[in-house]
């Protein structure tokens, strides 16, 4: 996909992978709508990115998740691609996981992905491009993050069947699979701590990634260093 001019959707704009992918993208020369939970740091990336339009819009709420694409789409009279940076962590033992914890991790990592990508799939022009980050966790599943796992692995699945349905409309189906970013977003879980994690990637290599993943016909996208390694 070409960026520049391209009318894209970031959801979970005021997230750092979020908020860092906004503005360059901008810079591409992309034209950019916004959404995101923190309404004053919305506001601040928005004055980054140039003008163009911004709404608050918060996962758990999948109603909110499903109209932000149409919102989009409205907004900026068309729309080419739609990128998901939503996600929230949590750790620690299958018996100490509540269950509102639980449906907490799954609406926000998985069902709101999934519902804003669903209605986003009914206004994206044929050429353009549908994705969402997910985690190398969603394959390897470590001790300690059985429903955050789940939760990703979940929204991995949706959008391999995804891509191979909406092939036939050419629309791309991508999923970002990001090893631990040196983000803060561990320690932000709601509940836990995170265990040991190995170094991360910085997150302005989790954009490289995304911005690569963008720019190719790629299906599922890793970080070079991820794809390095196995080499």
């Amino acid at each position: 996909m070409e960026i520049r001019g391209a009318r894209m959707l970031v959801a979970g704009a005021t997230g750092d992978i979020g908020s860092a992918l906004a503005e360059r993208l901008a810079g591409l020369g992309a034209v950019t709508a916004l959404a995101g939970r923190d309404p004053d740091r919305l506001a601040g990336v928005r004055e980054r990115c140039g003008p163009g339009p911004s709404r608050t819009f918060d996962a758990w709420d999948l109603d909110g998740a499903e109209g932000t694409a149409a919102w989009a789409a409205r907004e900026l009279g068309g729309l080419d691609a739609v990128v998901v940076c939503v996600g929230v962590a949590a750790f620690g033992p299958v018996g100490e996981i509540g269950e509102a914890v639980a449906e907490h991790v799954m609406a926000v990592n998985a069902l709101a992905p999934m519902a804003l990508l669903r209605s986003a799939s009914t206004h994206v022009s044929p050429g353009g491009l549908l994705a969402a980050v997910t985690g190398t966790v969603a394959r390897s599943a470590p001790a300690g993050m059985a429903d955050y796992a789940a939760a990703k692995a979940a929204l991995a699945t949706w959008l391999g069947s995804a891509r191979r349905e909406l092939r036939r409309s050419r629309v791309g189906v991508l999923e970002i699979c990001l090893p631990h970013v040196e983000s803060g977003f561990a320690g932000r879980a709601v509940t836990g701590a995170a265990p040991a994690l190995p170094p991360g990637i910085t997150v302005a290599q989790a954009v490289d990634t995304i911005v690569e993943g963008i720019r190719t016909d790629a299906g599922v996208m890793e970080p070079a260093e991820s794809r390095r390694g196995r080499s």
